[in-house]
């Protein structure tokens, strides 16, 4: 015979010639040569040395152990008193009931929708990481959820987390602010075959995001589309010289033109400008040939007309001073004033008769 010692936090399965006996707890025990005994650690997963379900015929080992059976689209999560221990995949496994608490989070990977109460820090797990996929929107975007192809949902702002399994999951994101679309170099002819290069902007917002995505493909390039188109048709109405005329007023109309088309890409145009007009060598030449011509005329008519006004002060001027002989008497003093201011000093010489000479010359004799 032989004496088999189980210890504490051990269990003992006994095997004769290869069949399944009994499982011993703590104590000592005596066998004949012919009987097997393995020893098991209770505080470390249980390896069945033979076909599991053979030993599970034994009620009292059945009740020791958990037995966890995952299928082929399942993952569980393994705590071990109340931290994650490991992830068990397919397949079936076994754990000692004892000291150490096992808890068990079945999970079905075979949908992509995490509906198990899991946080999201144990989905950012190192150990459940590679089992699920995760999507950030941001603040300013938002997402169209598409699985295998097919459209789902819109998505807001925040942080997505789906399984990861055969299904192909796919999140477009899309800006939602203010955009702005450059509309440059456009060759367009006035009514009057002018030849002329403009370059203009575009602002506007995503405002159906099913509509730009899902019912149009490039929304953004059919919108520069339909401005290229209706600012070739305003500029395409109109004479070059109306066109300078009324270029504030394109603004307006080509907001209203492409107001309804906007609103089938699903998009909002909230403004729109002409950065330059850009003039041909020859056509720019002859505008500045005008312009120096009107301005030529203008300052010819501003000079008549201070002529003319001059002219006739001096006029008034005269009549009043026939009409008044101390006016002409004052008129005389202020031009005698003007000569003395430019003379420094004056030498007489002779008698008194050259003074009365001086005096006559100086003084009228009126």
């Amino acid at each position: 015979m032989k004496n088999i010692h189980v210890n504490a936090y051990e269990v003992a399965l006994v095997f004769k010639k290869g069949v399944y006996q009994q499982m011993l707890k703590e104590g000592n025990y005596w066998f004949w040569k012919n009987e097997t005994v393995h020893k098991y650690n209770v505080t470390k997963p249980f390896v069945a040395p033979v076909e599991l379900n053979i030993l599970l015929q034994d009620t009292v080992l059945a009740d020791a152990l958990h037995v966890v059976d995952v299928k082929d689209n399942e993952i569980v999560l393994h705590y071990e008193n109340g931290l994650l221990k490991q992830v068990l995949t397919a397949g079936r496994y076994t754990f000692w009931k004892s000291v150490i608490q096992h808890d068990f989070v079945r999970a079905d990977i075979g949908k992509v929708e995490i509906t198990e109460n899991i946080d999201r820090a144990t989905l950012q797990n190192k150990l459940v990481a590679p089992y699920v996929r995760t999507f950030i929107v941001e603040s300013h975007e938002k997402g169209v959820l598409y699985i295998d192809g097919k459209f789902v949902q819109t998505l807001d702002a925040g942080v997505y987390n789906w399984w990861k399994n055969g299904m192909v999951v796919q999140v477009n994101k899309l800006d939602m602010r203010q955009q702005q679309a450059e509309i440059n170099g456009q060759e367009i002819l006035t009514k009057d075959k002018a030849a002329l290069r403009i370059n203009a902007w575009a602002q506007y917002k995503v405002k159906d995001i099913e509509k730009a995505v899902l019912q149009n493909k490039d929304f953004s390039y059919q919108l520069y589309v339909v401005f290229q188109l209706a600012l070739r048709e305003y500029v395409g109405a109109l004479p070059f010289d109306e066109l300078l005329e009324k270029k504030e007023s394109i603004t307006q109309f080509i907001l209203e033109a492409v107001k309804e088309h906007a609103e089938a890409l699903g998009v909002e145009v909230n403004g729109f400008g002409i950065r330059d007009i850009i003039l041909p060598g020859d056509v720019k030449e002859i505008m500045n040939q005008v312009l120096i011509a009107e301005k030529k005329a203008q300052a010819n008519i501003i000079m008549r007309r201070e002529e003319t006004a001059s002219t006739r002060s001096l006029l008034n001027t005269a009549k009043l001073m026939e009409e008044n002989a101390m006016l002409w008497k004052l008129k005389e003093m202020e031009y005698v004033e003007k000569i003395a201011d430019k003379i420094s000093n004056i030498s007489v010489n002779g008698n008194g008769v050259l003074l009365d000479q001086l005096k006559q010359i100086l003084v009228s004799q009126k």
